[in-house]
């Protein structure tokens, strides 16, 4: 049973869970190579350090290994129990050993990847919910999952960034962001609004409220995921005329649809 022309059809999503085997190794290969002081160092993302980072990416892997066992048994079972439980299962992990982390975060990816690999063909678009409430079909998790671990993997802030992000990653992963931008509603596309986004490359674009002789962004796809998804502060990409590049509104955004 394939997908619908939607989100995923840009990248078809069971090759996506090789893509995730690769890009867990490469965080664990990361935390790895630091120190007990590096991981109690600040992150890129305020108030966690590298070590809460490392902890989040791996809890997110069980976080979603329970939707797609939402999706087996037709049980519901909520991403985190709480918020609660999430902060505080951060919080205890974030003080680990390095190595500790890196298990972790190896672990947790098998555990993902063989739910995924191995979940019967005939749930695949069983209806599944996300923290925050929207729904989507389960086989959209192996998506989020991607965001998760490329987009954290940059937060870690220990010589990873989006110039190192997969090509297959940044065509899927702006694809669905400048469609996603598009959709949203325009009190919530924050300084983009009345904007153009165009990826010079690929010449894919999404129009925000934008009319001809508006103000217009730019840059290679690469450059634009790296900027609206906040992992980068624009760094190739250039607004005419010219100024300071607007403020994207806060990202993943909700899919625009399935």
């Amino acid at each position: 049973m394939e997908p619908p022309a939607d989100e995923g059809a840009s990248m078809e999503w069971r090759s996506v869970i090789g893509e995730l085997d690769s890009g867990s190794d490469r965080v664990a290969e990361t935390l790895s190579s630091l120190t007990e002081e590096d991981v109690r160092a600040p992150s890129a993302l305020p108030g966690w350090s590298r070590g809460h980072v490392a902890t989040h990416i791996a809890r997110n892997a069980d976080s979603l290994w329970n939707l797609l066992e939402w999706a087996r048994t037709g049980v519901e079972i909520p991403q985190y129990p709480s918020v609660d439980a999430r902060n505080a299962a951060l919080e205890e992990g974030a003080k680990r050993s390095p190595g500790e982390m890196a298990d972790d975060v190896r672990a947790s990816a098998a555990r993902f990847s063989e739910q995924a690999r191995t979940l019967p063909e005939e749930v695949w678009n069983a209806p599944v919910r996300a923290m925050p409430g929207w729904p989507h079909p389960a086989w959209f998790t192996v998506m989020r999952r991607w965001h998760e671990v490329e987009a954290h993997h940059v937060d870690l802030a220990a010589g990873y960034g989006p110039a190192d992000w997969p090509e297959s990653y940044v065509r899927w992963a702006l694809t669905s962001t400048l469609a996603d931008l598009a959709a949203l509603p325009e009190r919530h596309r924050a300084g983009l609004g009345g904007h153009r986004v165009t990826a010079t490359d690929s010449g894919e674009s999404a129009d925000l409220g934008w009319a001809p002789g508006g103000p217009e962004v730019s840059g290679s796809g690469r450059a634009l995921l790296g900027w609206l998804s906040g992992r980068s502060h624009g760094a190739g990409v250039a607004l005419r005329p010219d100024g300071p590049l607007p403020a994207p509104p806060p990202w993943p955004h909700r899919p625009a649809g399935f």
